[in-house]
């Protein structure tokens, strides 16, 4: 099979190229997937995600015996074509896609279970488009040191995971943060095995305005670079500044990325606090790709 059908999507800036393979049959390589979201060479994105039914993908198979709802499995790579363990803005996009093509019905005050790397998903609709249930989160591990052009001296970052590794730097003002070189990726002090993602967070002035918490974020993403938006992302910026805080402070935030505004929830649920991302989802176009076309991509 050398010609796919695509379909190119976003999530408050942060993109993604989706392909339907609901059997399972198609199967490309990490270089083919880093080509594809090459934006120079390729179509360009953020992240690619195939589109295939659980039964038909091994990660998936698990899924079902979890959850049977859970008919869809979303098997997401980094635009380097490296396997990632999930997305919070591509699940509402997948949410998006499988809705708008009438893969799946789903009503107001319905859920949608998606299966992911990182366990399954529930996302409903809103206002703003699409709500996930991103689930518990923890602190993972002691404080690390972050480097990045921009910032003279390392700053301390927290780790947070939720579902896949961030870690989280506060800075003092706005103009720190728009001063951030974020061509390469900051260096990590110690390095994780995996890598993580680094969020650099401002708060907002006031912080907290009508029982809401409001702050700024960049983000850059292992494997993409700096991204427009990154969801699991605002979720560890939310988490960590909440952390901060201490007690008093909100369990709902705004976060403001260079794509848009994205709200954050934490809640108690029986196994744990879980925290939701909620925010517009968009298909862009629809074409066709011709694997022979593509160009190797040097990285």
């Amino acid at each position: 099979m050398t010609k796919i059908n695509f379909t190119k999507g976003h999530g408050t800036g942060n993109d993604f190229v989706l392909v339907l393979d609901a059997d399972g049959e198609i199967n490309l390589t990490q270089e083919q997937i880093a080509q594809i979201c090459d934006r120079h060479f390729g179509i360009g994105a953020d992240g690619f995600i195939r589109v295939i039914k659980s039964v038909n993908h091994p990660d998936g198979q698990a899924i079902l015996a979890e959850e049977p709802n859970a008919v869809w499995f979303m098997d997401y790579y980094n635009a380097d074509g490296s396997t990632a363990e999930m997305c919070g803005n591509g699940t509402r996009v997948f949410a998006r896609y499988l809705t708008q093509r009438g893969l799946v019905e789903l009503a107001d005050g319905e859920t949608l279970s998606i299966g992911t790397r990182a366990g399954v998903k529930d996302l409903q609709r809103n206002m703003s488009g699409f709500a996930v249930d991103i689930g518990r989160w923890k602190l993972d591990g002691a404080e690390a040191l972050i480097h990045t052009d921009g910032l003279e001296v390392a700053r301390p970052g927290i780790g947070i995971n939720v579902g896949n590794p961030h870690y989280v730097v506060a800075l003092a003002s706005g103009r720190e943060l728009a001063d951030l070189d974020l061509h390469e990726a900051p260096g990590i002090e110690p390095a994780p095995e995996n890598g993580a993602n680094v969020e650099f967070v401002v708060p907002a002035e006031p912080m907290i305005k009508d029982g809401v918490g409001h702050i700024n974020m960049r983000v850059y993403e292992r494997g993409v670079g700096e991204t427009l938006s990154c969801g699991t992302g605002i979720c560890a910026a939310a988490l960590a500044t909440r952390h901060w805080a201490g007690a008093g402070a909100p369990n709902i935030w705004q976060v403001r990325v260079p794509g848009g505004v994205l709200g954050v929830r934490m809640f108690a649920t029986e196994d744990g606090e879980h925290v939701g991302l909620s925010g517009a989802a968009e298909l862009v176009y629809d074409g066709q790709l011709d694997l022979n076309q593509l160009k190797s991509v040097v990285r």
